[in-house]
């Protein structure tokens, strides 16, 4: 057992796939000799030589088209978006090419990318570094879209993401990079790639997050069971596919539900949610899906985000609506 950060367990789960297999390797801007900005990618080019761990331009269009070549002879990219509001550059490729080039073949060619995204606020940044792009990608068919909260799922998802075949949007909730510590065990079976997970047990109202509103949701149901409110927490860890079993389990046992992510409200990932539960789960409810997220402007300078971002005080009103309802 080792307790890591989850900038620490991505980088352990990087290593893990490139020592299991050759053809697994990095691009991105700084990844290499300065080992990114977060550091997730520290030491590997030291350790696996320039040719595996690639310091690119700053050209996200040429980073991602590169790597789809790659990937159609039979190579596994591992990409990194250095910030979630760089994306937009390689968004044709991400869209036109990834997404479609193995349904555009009739299954001929494979696609096994993997795109990491740092993305979300609350790191003080300054314009295009704190955005939150899942809705998009999510809604692109071809594209698979996954999201890691804590660093023992940071660790084993990497790896299941640079094994699966299919692209893979691999978002990272930057501000949980270096905070909080978990303890892995690598010898432990991992949860599967796309499911979702109950991490807190409840009766009264579920809370539905994922990325870095789960610890949101967790101390908003600490805070709510001092006052006598019981409220399940699920992190939904993939956003496409969603898995929606666990979430349909726990609607129909409390009546309730509340979708939280700091992405903005409107036609953000809780409208997808809202809408499900809604069509399977209608006679259980007691109480509309709310939803809880970022206003729907771009996002603040870093003076006001903590104002902009969905916390505690937002998400324990939407739960105490549910319940008067």
């Amino acid at each position: 057992m080792t307790k890591v950060t989850l900038a620490k367990g991505l980088n352990m789960g990087l290593r893990k796939a490139m020592e299991a297999d050759d053809k697994v390797l990095l691009m991105g801007e700084d990844v290499g000799t300065l080992g990114g900005v977060f550091r997730i990618t520290d030491g590997l080019q030291k350790d696996f030589g320039e040719d595996r761990v690639i310091d690119s331009p700053l050209a996200e269009s040429g980073i991602v088209g590169t790597a789809v070549g790659m990937a159609m002879r039979g190579y596994r990219p591992v990409v990194e978006i250095q910030f979630d509001g760089f994306v937009y550059p390689a968004y044709d490729q991400i869209v036109c090419q990834v997404a479609k080039l193995h349904f555009r073949s009739q299954g001929r060619i494979k696609m096994p990318m993997v795109i990491r995204i740092p993305f979300g606020g609350g790191i003080g940044a300054v314009e295009h570094h704190s955005e939150s792009p899942e809705a998009q990608f999510a809604h692109t068919p071809g594209l698979k879209v996954v999201t890691c909260s804590n660093p023992v799922d940071g660790y084993w998802m990497i790896q299941q993401a640079i094994a699966h075949d299919d692209p893979v949007i691999f978002l990272e909730p930057k501000r949980q990079y270096h905070a909080e510590k978990a303890e892995l065990d690598e010898s432990a079976t991992p949860v599967p790639l796309f499911s979702s997970q109950l991490v807190r047990h409840g009766s009264d109202a579920t809370l539905l997050a994922y990325g870095p509103t789960v610890k949101t949701a967790m101390k908003a149901a600490e805070a709510a069971a001092g006052e006598g409110k019981s409220l399940e927490v699920i992190d939904l860890r993939t956003l496409s596919p969603l898995d929606m079993g666990p979430v349909f389990d726990s609607v129909r046992r409390t009546g309730r539900a509340v979708v939280v992510h700091e992405a903005h409200v409107n036609l953000g990932l809780g409208a997808e949610l809202s809408a499900r539960i809604t069509e399977e789960c209608f006679y259980s409810l007691e109480a509309p899906v709310l939803r809880v997220g970022g206003f729907d402007t771009p996002y603040p300078a870093s003076r006001l985000e903590e104002d902009w971002l969905p916390d505690l005080d937002r998400v324990l009103d939407a739960v105490d609506r549910s319940l008067e309802f």
